[in-house]
């Protein structure tokens, strides 16, 4: 299975090879109109967020998570798009200030931080990172591999990751977690309380993988405290443009585009989006991945954000969600918009064409 792994970090390395070798020869341009791309251009983008938006806005489909209580009470009409190209444009339509949890998207950039503390080998070392085929909160999945072979972006390897966060108290653990979250974001954010509150008070399931985990020797330290911060990660405040940043940094091999601030090594960069590319959006990593080709990563907060490497982060925040836990609005919306603008990294011509 890890050759699975391998497979998709060269592929990704040399995507975003071949986009660093494309904004390096054009940087004189690229500074003066932005990505370098006949399609990247104002007036189109503005254009495909708007179609998108308004062709989607009034779609009925799908319902909150209602298994967190606070989840079910979050306004279900609540949809913003934000694209944010690796020069740090910022393009957006909708209701891109309100606010919603992070939740499982929060898995990729503790995932992130993990690497930069232990490098990128730790994680497939002591999470995994295959595909389980099971769902994200699946307690089948670590008995029958005996807590191996699991991934950082389904829970029980979620936990595990957070775990790996270096740090002598819960504080210092957390702290570093939610400035690194800043970082990307661009901006300080904060933890929704009453979120929090909610998923504290209905995490049972979560503590017994955590247990499991611990059991098979994967947790680092209390595997409680592993859970509380893990809880509380996913319970951090985000709205469309802080998703839209964030996932602008991961576009732009680990940098923030707008305050410069590098945070990911570039070289660690393709495992990261392989393992987004092929455990994502949940049972429906595979579906999303094959009609788009883009890393991405959801959250049962209605939030999903998605990576053309070199060229731009897009995400969207819609509540209601699919049988997988996927935003019904928010995957059609990136769809189309990617599809228009030339994100999908697998799209190319023929040579001379």
């Amino acid at each position: 299975m890890q050759y699975t792994h391998k497979f998709f970090s060269l592929m990704f390395a040399g995507m975003l090879a071949m986009a660093s070798a494309s904004c390096s020869a054009e940087s004189d341009a690229t500074a003066a109109t932005g990505p370098v791309d006949s399609k990247l251009t104002e007036k189109n983008i503005n254009a495909e967020l708007k179609k998108a938006y308004d062709k989607y806005k009034g779609l009925k489909e799908g319902a909150n998570a209602d298994y967190i209580p606070a989840l079910d009470k979050v306004d279900s009409n609540i949809f913003g798009i934000v694209l944010v190209t690796v020069d740090g444009k910022v393009y957006s339509v909708g209701d891109i200030d309100s606010q919603v949890s992070i939740q499982s998207i929060s898995k990729v950039f503790t995932m992130a931080k993990v690497t930069e503390e232990k490098g990128i080998d730790a994680l497939p070392k002591n999470v995994g990172v295959d595909a389980t085929g099971q769902v994200f909160n699946s307690i089948y999945a670590i008995e029958q591999n005996q807590g191996h072979e699991m991934n950082p972006l389904v829970n029980a390897g979620a936990i595990t990751t957070t775990s790996m966060v270096s740090g002598k108290s819960y504080n210092e653990i957390w702290n570093k977690i939610l400035g690194y979250y800043s970082d990307f974001a661009g901006r300080e954010l904060t933890v929704l309380e009453d979120i929090y509150k909610s998923e504290a008070a209905t995490n049972q399931r979560n503590q017994a993988i955590a247990h499991l985990m611990y059991a098979y020797g994967h947790i680092e330290g209390d595997p409680l405290q592993a859970t509380d911060i893990y809880t509380r990660q996913c319970s951090v405040g985000v709205n469309a443009k802080d998703l839209g940043m964030m996932a602008a940094t991961l576009a732009n091999a680990g940098t923030n585009p707008v305050t410069g601030k590098q945070l990911v090594k570039p070289e660690d960069m393709p495992e990261i989006l392989a393992v987004m590319a092929t455990a994502g959006l949940y049972d429906d990593a595979g579906k999303w991945l094959y009609k788009t080709g883009l890393p991405a990563k959801s959250g049962v907060g209605g939030g999903i954000i998605a990576v053309s490497p070199g060229k731009f982060g897009i995400a969207a925040i819609s509540p209601p969600l699919d049988a997988a836990g996927n935003s019904v609005r928010a995957q059609k919306a990136i769809a189309d918009i990617s599809a228009a603008l030339g994100g999908n990294p697998y799209e190319t011509q023929p040579y001379g064409k």
